[in-house]
């Protein structure tokens, strides 16, 4: 991938930082010592505020922040095996996104019935980035700045084979715990492969209190793994 050299990292970290004043001190601490930035390429410019993605709305987790390995993730293979590997580098943006992190990303395919299939709860939008072949202990962070203080519900996209469990964290400490994932497999489906690619939406995951202002979520895969992760969409709750 092609990187754009217009977007400068130090001007980007700059603006965080300086978001970071309106909030507690524990959570400045975090963020000035933190090494990521949020996530921009050539064609993604980032999201609001200096690049961090915007709450409310979706956060999409294949824009998880730079930084690398033990910073901005933990990946349990180097191998990226979706980008440049299931999805051969050919040059495109979608087959080769990240193709040098160790994060696992792909996107939905609307040909043969892969990601448009029956066994679908909801159909999601086609070229969808999302996170895959994850494992348990793995986690990934993502820069977000929320434009109002207040609490926000959380919805999912994904797919699991096996069901299992994740967290997020904020600035370090934990904001959800331990959650439920249901598997969206079914023995219905003759086609092996095709149980990672049942998508479905976790409504309401969690209830969140968020301060406004930049702050770090981290993704944490607790147990079993072989889950997709397309985006968590934050919402304000209704009163």
């Amino acid at each position: 991938m092609r990187w754009n050299s217009c977007l400068n990292t130090r001007t980007i970290l700059s603006a965080v930082l300086g978001l970071a004043a309106a909030i507690s001190a524990p959570a400045t601490d975090f963020l000035s010592s933190y090494k990521g930035i949020p996530y921009h390429d050539s064609r993604y410019h980032g999201g609001v505020l200096g690049g961090a993605q915007a709450i409310p709305g979706r956060v999409q987790c294949a824009y998880y922040d730079l930084g690398g390995e033990g910073i901005a993730y933990h990946d349990t293979t180097e191998k990226n095996e979706g980008s440049g590997g299931l999805n051969p580098a050919d040059g495109s943006y979608l087959n080769e996104f990240c193709m040098h992190e160790a994060v696992d990303i792909s996107y939905t395919k609307f040909h043969d019935a892969i990601d448009n299939n029956p066994y679908n709860k909801v159909v999601p939008e086609e070229n969808q980035l999302y996170v895959g072949w994850t494992q348990p202990g793995e986690w990934f962070n993502l820069t977000v700045a929320v434009q109002q203080a207040g609490v926000y519900t959380i919805d999912l996209l994904y797919t699991s084979n096996r069901g299992g469990k994740i967290s997020l964290d904020r600035n370090g400490q934990p904001l959800v715990s331990a959650v439920d994932i249901i598997s969206t497999k079914t023995d219905q489906d003759p086609v092996a492969w095709r149980q990672w690619h049942h998508w479905n939406i976790v409504t309401n995951m969690a209830e969140v209190a968020l301060p406004k202002g930049v702050c770090v979520l981290t993704l944490h895969v607790l147990t079993e793994g072989n889950m997709n992760f397309a985006w968590l969409d934050f919402k304000p709750r209704n009163k």
